[in-house]
């Protein structure tokens, strides 16, 4: 009867990972529905939008991006970062400048690495997270790490049935009812990912629920300017870029840089 004990394994973790995806989707939705009124006339700068869409990293790129744009950043197809004016017009701009070095050039690769980390963007994030617009680093209750617990449990269901399967059953129980005892938990996870796909999705590594609706109300702005194509490369990241040398800066792979 060792597959019985493998059964009530499988039935402990498929049952804690729901359990707590359903608890935490109560939680977010509480804290949702709570500031869904305080967040209506914030506006995200964009800066936030990026860190908001893709963390640290994007807004070290929307940076980049911007100062190229007003020509006194230049990023060669080559993949490498030129500095044409030295004047920071904010502090994620410094944070760039920095990361280039004093010789005013620099591989782009550990630049956005650098500028990714500088404390300009901790600072920003940390704002973020003040007013309940971005997930705490390191979060063990957000939605997304719930739903991943619950793909764990799925996975553990499912190999701890395939090796009760593969046991010798001495009782004489019939193979297919012992796999029809693991469907049960493996039929609950499956079932928590379904409903969470279509009842809390999207959810977001670096976005609270406040964060995403916000980033939602940035697509239905009006394009065309400026600021409307860096606001598309700060919610969708370099591939909105359409200028091909730009973007070509980015994509480049040769010579990879060392620390």
């Amino acid at each position: 009867m060792f597959w019985v004990l493998l059964l009530l394994l499988a039935w402990a973790f498929a049952g804690s990972a729901c359990t707590r995806l359903c608890l935490t989707a109560v939680r977010a939705a509480a804290v949702d529905a709570r500031d869904a009124s305080a967040d209506a006339e914030r506006d995200l700068t964009l800066y936030e939008a990026a860190f908001l869409s893709g963390g640290p990293a994007r807004v070290a790129d929307v940076t980049l991006v911007s100062m190229a744009r007003q020509r006194r950043l230049l990023l060669a197809h080559t993949g490498w970062a030129t500095v044409v004016d030295p004047r920071g017009r904010d502090e994620m701009e410094q944070s760039v400048i920095g990361a280039i070095g004093p010789e005013g050039q620099s591989r782009i690769a550990p630049v956005r690495a650098r500028a990714a980390g500088a404390e300009a963007v901790r600072r920003l994030a940390d704002g973020l997270v003040r007013a309940g617009l971005a997930v705490p680093e390191g979060a063990g209750t957000t939605v997304g790490a719930a739903v991943r617990r619950v793909r764990a449990a799925a996975l553990a269901v499912t190999v701890l049935g395939v090796t009760a399967l593969l046991l010798p059953i001495e009782t004489g129980t019939p193979r297919p009812l012992v796999g029809a005892w693991f469907a049960l938990p493996l039929t609950l996870t499956l079932s928590c990912l379904a409903i969470a796909r279509f009842e809390v999705h999207p959810y977001s590594r670096w976005a609270s629920p406040a964060g995403q609706r916000l980033l939602g109300a940035l697509a239905g702005r009006p394009a065309g300017d400026e600021r409307s194509f860096l606001t598309s490369v700060a919610v969708r990241g370099i591939r909105a870029i359409g200028e091909p040398e730009l973007r070509a800066a980015f994509t480049h792979r040769d010579q990879p840089w060392r620390e």
